[in-house]
């Protein structure tokens, strides 16, 4: 049980991941009662090998927190170190770590195994049999349980095709002959560690590699006109293409746009792309364009791809296939109240605050993608995500009902029994 010995709280956020670490620590800094359930950054430790580096720029990896203080700056200043771009994992997750200390956010390091709602308040089940209350509930579950697979290798075995998400260490595929199939960041950056330790690699693919802008690889002393290009051309957060990145820097406007125009804009700005400075670390990988589907043939010797009217044979296929939003793969929320949340290819349709069509309900992250846009597939969302969302809160708190919450909840912490509705 937590701390405070209370079963209810008023706002229950599920997820520890960036977002929810930044709702967190808003909605306590605005006064509001509430408790976290998650494994701290789980995804970002066990889901991302090790190695990896993030694509975003410095500017755009903070976590947000309400003072604006607890900056990947000011981590290093501390440290008395100098961070610069492209950012390695180890070190984002080692700032996440002290963020949070410093945040004051207490996080209950276990899973929701169910979640349901009753009348006005939701009740959240966990694995040790407790249930826990609350008036709100914010799900900040990032991209746990949304990695996709292609049809035609969906159900071969695990030693033989994995995912990306699948592997915190690559070591393993030492030696190997691996085919990494997708050509994003994630994609071309596993080719890279593979060849790294020692695999024979090949990148396979349906499109070319886009590639983006290096910070590492501007110019210095640039001509100003050039300059100035870049300055006007470029955003803080480094979303999407010009003049796109404008526009997606603003999720309260990309949420007012009809669906197509949004999409559109959305899928733009999520195409796969990698930055530059992966470039120079394919020099031994060999990189593959097909043009039809791949389909995958299992044989003793391994997985047969059929490659530029050639088939090779490897030891693994890993795919970096991405990711796609779909709720009821989050695996906790009760089929009744899945059917209440409004979806669109199973993300979902969210209003302002971030609060989907269950009342109480709120999704932040990757899974409010599809309403308000690019900027919520990264870290740099955290800010606008966390103060929307808090400042809806706390406005609505002074509704009528407000008063018979906190009857209800002084009655459940005094009762066996479970609250009733209100």
């Amino acid at each position: 049980m937590h701390a405070s010995g209370r079963s209810h709280c008023e706002v229950a956020v599920v997820g520890a991941g960036p977002y929810g670490l930044a709702v967190a620590a808003h909605l306590r800094r605005a006064g509001v009662e509430t408790r976290v359930f998650g494994d701290p950054m789980s995804f970002w430790r066990q889901r991302m090998p090790k190695g990896m580096a993030l694509r975003s720029p410095l500017s755009a990896s903070n976590i947000a927190d309400p003072e604006d203080a607890l900056t990947l700056d000011a981590y290093a200043r501390k440290r008395g170190e100098t961070f610069t771009y492209p950012l390695p994992l180890e070190d984002f997750l080692r700032y996440a770590q002290w963020r949070l200390a410093e945040s004051g956010v207490e996080v209950e390091a276990r899973d929701v195994r169910a979640l349901e709602k009753k009348g006005r308040n939701f009740r959240l089940g966990f694995a040790e049999g407790e249930t826990v209350w609350a008036y709100r509930v914010v799900i900040a579950t990032g991209l746990a349980n949304q990695e996709h697979r292609p049809a035609s290798f969906v159900g071969l075995p695990r030693e033989l095709v994995s995912h990306s998400c699948e592997h915190q260490d690559l070591a393993p595929f030492s030696g190997k002959r691996v085919a990494v199939v997708g050509a994003g960041q994630s994609g071309c950056e596993s080719a890279a560690l593979l060849s790294e330790i020692g695999a024979d690699v090949d990148l396979i693919s349906r499109e070319a590699i886009r590639w983006l802008g290096s910070e590492a690889s501007e110019e210095k002393g640039a001509a100003p006109v050039k300059d100035l290009l870049r300055r006007l051309t470029r955003t803080k957060n480094g979303v999407g293409p010009f003049p796109l990145n404008h526009i997606a820097d603003h999720p309260d406007v990309v949420r007012r746009l009809p669906d197509g125009i949004r999409c559109n804009l959305t899928g733009r700005c999520l195409r796969p792309a990698v930055a530059g400075w992966v470039k120079p670390r394919l020099r031994d990988v060999a990189c593959h364009i097909v043009e039809r589907e791949i389909k995958p043939e299992v044989s003793p010797s391994g997985v047969r791809l059929r490659v530029e009217d050639a088939t090779r044979t490897y030891d693994h296929v890993l795919l970096s296939t991405g990711y796609r939003i779909d709720v009821e793969r989050l695996g906790f929320i009760a089929p009744e109240l899945l059917r209440r949340i409004r979806c669109a290819d199973g993300s979902p349709v969210l209003a302002a605050g971030f609060e989907s069509t269950v009342r109480g309900l709120h999704f932040v992250g990757s899974n409010a993608v599809f309403s308000f846009g690019p900027l919520m597939r990264f870290v740099a969302g955290t800010r606008y995500a966390a103060r929307h969302l808090t400042q809806t809160v706390v406005a609505r708190r002074m509704a009528p009902n407000r008063a018979a919450f906190t009857r209800e909840r002084a009655s459940a912490e005094n009762a066996t029994s479970a609250p009733s509705s209100l």
